[in-house]
């Protein structure tokens, strides 16, 4: 069973910076082979995706963090990041990463992103 682990969230500032992790592990073939997205959930509001980079390495944003937000992947770790600068207030949320599919690996329980005014 594929387990993924996000890390990284925090309190901020508005215009601060955050880097969150997201470990992937428990299955047999390479990270290379997933596309990858994270997704955000503020509190009320419907979980959105927030960036996403292909198996190749090319990457897409949600308008609202385009040029503030970096994703980034290391297949040889397993690992995927999402570097975010110039934080705003609304970008508040609960961050989660997973594959991009329409079956998802299970969730994990996400890493809290809160930025104060």
């Amino acid at each position: 069973e594929v387990h993924v682990d996000e890390s990284g969230g925090g309190l901020v500032q508005a215009g601060g910076s955050l880097r969150l992790s997201c470990k992937i592990s428990g299955f047999t073939r390479g990270l290379a082979d997933y596309g990858i997205g994270w997704f955000r959930q503020a509190p009320g509001k419907d979980s959105e995706g927030v960036a996403d980079i292909a198996s190749g390495g090319t990457t897409s944003y949600a308008d609202s963090v385009k040029g503030r937000f970096t994703i980034s992947r290391d297949d040889a770790k397993k690992m995927v990041y999402l570097q975010m600068n110039s934080l705003k207030p609304e970008d508040t949320a609960v961050y989660y990463c997973n594959r991009l599919s329409a079956i998802t690996w299970s969730w994990g329980q996400g890493t809290q992103v809160t930025v104060s005014s």
